[in-house]
């Protein structure tokens, strides 16, 4: 297959252009490499990822461009059988400073992908969405009923984009299906993210720093988990035309997190408090049924599982990965 995944130097793209280079599959990656963190992980990521070519039968390009650029868009759907729209500009509270950047990305960019997709007979469309897109829980878990009321840019961006991506298939037959991130995590995740400051704040004798007063809970997924369920959509049609949670069906409380990580790593360090942010999430937590039914989607990660896991590829790559989240 040939497989064209954008913001495919991120963390989430990155990985799913590893897994389908080491399918054997041909794929094209399209990044800008926005500073929004250290671009060496995503670098570091392209290495990875051209290895796996070099060791299998897959191939691998990379293409240093935005998803705004509706030309180089459009050559780069017309040469894919599947598109795996990745590219977005992340994080909740910088979406509160910059709310028309978020827009011009996660909106434009989003409908130029569709706009080249909807005529070229092209298999599938699996665009990133967000638990973002929910905004404040009227119940928990969320299930794909729940009421989307986002509470963030960056939320209101992600939801305008899913749902012209199941516009798209309903008006233009285009099969296309929005996947629901929940919290996603693992090996060569975002530095800002909060397993990542702790892990990282602990092995080095800091106070890990929790944000409000670590009542939130999260939803944490594990990468691999994510990627499983891309995976199934070569293959599967189930889900066209509908937005899908994927998620852990576990969530904890970030203190809860914090501690945990600490008791590990540094067990003698207080925790320690911040302000917590206007724009963040209370709470979320993912009901998974539609993603099982229709795709047959089973996480297999606890968030000890994964927590446990991520820390060990941590001291792995010590060397390289640390410097850069100690100095976002």
């Amino acid at each position: 297959m040939r497989i064209l995944v954008t913001g495919g130097a991120g963390f989430i793209g990155g990985h799913l252009a590893e897994r389908f280079v080491a399918d054997g599959h041909d794929v094209v990656v399209l990044d800008n490499f926005d500073p929004f963190y250290n671009t060496r992980i995503k670098e570091h990521t392209v290495e990875v990822c051209r290895e796996r070519a070099d060791e299998g039968d897959g191939t691998y390009r990379l293409v240093e461009g935005d998803v705004r650029d509706a030309d180089l868009v459009t050559d780069l759907v017309n040469d894919a059988d599947y598109v795996y729209h990745q590219a977005a500009q992340a994080g909740v509270r910088p979406s509160v400073q910059n709310p028309r950047k978020y827009d011009d990305v996660n909106v434009n960019g989003t409908l130029n992908v569709l706009d080249a997709a909807r005529d070229t007979g092209i298999e599938r469309v699996v665009l990133a969405s967000s638990s973002s897109v929910y905004g404040k829980p009227e119940y928990l878990p969320y299930d794909e009923s729940h009421p989307t009321t986002p509470v963030s840019p960056y939320g209101a961006s992600k939801l305008a984009a899913e749902r012209y991506a199941c516009a798209y298939s309903e008006v233009y037959d285009l099969p296309a299906v929005a996947l629901r991130y929940f919290t996603v995590y693992g090996p060569r995740m975002r530095p800002n993210m909060a397993i990542s400051n702790f892990v990282s704040r602990c092995l080095n004798g800091d106070s890990p720093v929790v944000y409000g007063d670590g009542t939130q809970t999260r939803d944490f997924t594990f990468i691999e988990d994510v990627v499983e369920a891309n995976v199934t959509l070569l293959s599967e049609d189930a889900a066209d035309g509908e937005a899908v949670n994927i998620g852990s069906t576990d969530n904890i409380e970030i203190l809860t997190l914090a501690e945990e990580i600490r008791d590990q790593l540094a067990p003698d360090l207080e925790i320690e408090f911040a302000e917590r942010h206007d724009a963040d999430a209370e709470h979320t937590h993912a009901d998974t049924k539609k993603a099982r039914e229709l795709l047959g989607y089973e996480p297999t990660h606890t968030i000890r599982e994964g927590v446990a896991k991520f820390i060990e590829w941590y001291r792995t790559n010590r060397e390289w990965y640390e410097p850069l989240v100690r100095r976002s």
